[in-house]
């Protein structure tokens, strides 16, 4: 990414066809989208770079089984399609894992899961019927995946899949796929895209209202944050992707309430632990969680990742911490099916996000019916998008720019099914004689793709920046510096919640004032911090800490 500083001089210089407020998924998706049609675009956002709901969802690029149960079947299979195409465009971030639905000694399998996963498998195929053809097809293409059929395997098979199982006794499971991503990078590197194709990105940029002549939307006055600095983001179109906040940011003159959604935060809280603690090898495992419920544990960055839960949230949207009785749900479910005896001071992070769903208006209609996105448009012409999931946020994306287009009457098609997102490390991208902590290759080169030689190269240039970020971890000093430096980083927390996700893997390890010290030294070094500032952001990190609950054993122990 350019820096802040140019990102700000262009905002103020030019003006744009469309200026998009919020950097989560969505809105990068629309910038990407946007720009790749031949628009010019900006994109402002108040905080970081998917600071809210699109760095705290469960990871999952997926169809979402569950929504079968409510007979969202329009809804699983654009997500199933969605699905298929990014492992395509994003092979490095987004990547198949096996899932498991296991039944326990005498059990029989659920046939019930097994009819749904049946529907699963045909919704999958981008034609029905071709499945097995279509699989056949491309066999031989290397970045083309398309999932197996369900199948029944041995209690034996998932034991090997899932050691944890074993001494549950399994005597069967059914296994399907799914996908992992880490969702911050792929809004990053969506990002990264949407500028090469010329969008104008820039963060700490806080929205304070919409600007408008004789009725029409035509830009934003922002606040910029490092400075207090206000300035104006001229554009044709304005396009709310808040999410969450989606129905706060409102011009104006409405002419009725219904010309905005109205938002219904639903919170999702997750924990990770240790390998150590609760071993599921390289598969995922559906958990039962009592009432009809389930809950998943997966591997994430070499932890345990659970969750989810979904609640009605009416609180503070800025920063959601899990709440106790989630974390509590949620370990009480892992123990009592894995046998185990996890408590709160084994966990090795938590985190807590509230989702967007749209309000039907029925206060008896559960949050957990529908993840539909919506679009709306005022009588200013602003078009707010929302609602939605992080796998289908390419579509939200296109059903906004095709808004845009047709309003102009012009002809410019989505080209964002063809356009890869990053490029995977060729092996030369991941050669370097600097001594890397164990498992760090292969990190950076999900994490980066290709980009990865260039922390590679930073490190054979300044090899202290090849040390831990946290010792037993993989994550590199380096990459604090690739944050600043490419990524608009501005603080410890984007670093260590963001740009790594060691806030949400490796809470205990960052209880080492000394770390944190470390990563705002090195932060301040690329941002000309004084010595003053550098302490003022590692002292920040704990109280942010608390605030997202990113340690259960403190926050909801007392």
């Amino acid at each position: 990414m350019i820096s802040r500083n140019d990102a700000l001089q262009a905002m103020q210089e030019h003006p744009f066809d469309v200026v998009i407020v919020g950097g989560g998924v969505t809105g990068a998706g629309v910038a990407l989208d946007a720009a790749s049609r031949g628009y010019s675009v900006a994109l402002v956002e108040r905080g970081d770079f998917a600071q809210g709901t699109s760095s705290r969802s469960s990871k999952m690029v997926h169809g979402g089984l569950r929504y079968l149960q409510n007979f969202d079947l329009g809804l699983v299979r654009e997500a199933l399609l969605e699905r298929q195409l990014l492992v395509r465009l994003a092979p490095h971030l987004v990547y198949p894992t096996p899932f498991l639905v296991p039944a326990l000694g005498g059990e029989r399998k659920n046939r019930a899961i097994g009819i749904g996963l049946n529907m699963y498998d045909v919704m999958a195929t981008s034609r029905i019927g071709r499945g097995r053809s279509q699989r056949n097809e491309h066999r031989e293409e290397p970045e083309y995946w398309s999932p197996d059929r369900h199948r029944t395997i041995t209690g034996e098979e998932a034991a090997e899949l899932i050691p944890a199982l074993e001494p549950l006794d399994p005597s069967s499971a059914y296994l399907f796929y799914d996908c992992q991503t880490d969702d911050v990078r792929l809004v990053l590197t969506v990002l990264g895209e949407a500028e090469r194709f010329g969008a104008v990105i820039l963060n700490g940029a806080e929205v304070t209202a919409i600007l408008e002549e004789d009725g029409q939307a035509t830009g934003v006055a922002c606040i910029e944050a490092e400075t207090g600095q206000r300035f104006d983001v001229r554009a044709d179109n304005v396009v709310n992707a808040t999410g969450v906040w989606a129905d706060r940011i409102r011009p104006e003159e409405l002419l009725s309430e219904e010309e905005i959604p109205k938002i219904r935060p639903s919170r999702g809280s997750h924990i990770t632990l240790s390998t150590d603690d609760l071993d599921i090898g390289t598969a995922a495992c559906i958990v039962p969680a009592g009432s009809d419920r389930t809950i998943f544990a997966l591997p994430w960055y070499g932890r345990v990742l659970a969750g989810t839960t979904d609640n009605d949230y009416e609180g503070g949207i800025d920063q959601v911490p899990p709440s106790g009785d989630d974390v509590e749900y949620l370990l009480d479910a892992l123990n009592a099916y894995f046998g185990t005896s996890i408590g709160l001071g084994e966990l090795t992070g938590a985190y807590g996000g509230v989702r967007p769903l749209i309000s039907s208006g029925d206060p008896k209609k559960s949050v957990d019916i529908s993840r539909k996105a919506e679009l709306y448009e005022t009588s200013s012409g602003m078009l707010t998008i929302t609602g939605g999931k992080l796998t289908t946020f390419r579509r939200m994306a296109a059903q906004v720019v095709d808004r845009i287009v047709e309003r102009a009457g012009r002809e410019a098609e989505c080209r964002t099914d063809d356009i890869p997102l990053g490029m995977s490390a060729r092996p030369g991208d991941l050669e370097t004689d600097v001594e890397l902590p164990e498992g760090a290759t292969d990190q950076l080169a999900f994490r980066y793709g290709h980009a990865a030689r260039a922390v590679l190269d930073l490190c054979e240039e300044r090899p202290e920046l090849a040390e831990p970020i946290v010792p037993g971890h993989p994550d590199l000093m380096a990459e604090v510096v690739i944050a600043a430096r490419r990524e608009q980083a501005r603080s410890v927390s984007d670093v260590l919640l963001r740009r790594t996700r060691l806030g949400l893997v490796a809470e205990p390890g960052l209880r080492d004032a000394g770390r944190i010290e470390a990563v705002a030294t090195t932060l301040g070094e690329e941002l000309g911090w004084s010595g003053s500032r550098v302490s003022e952001q590692a002292e920040a990190w704990t109280g942010v800490a608390e605030a997202e609950g990113l340690d259960p054993s403190r926050a909801l122990a007392s």
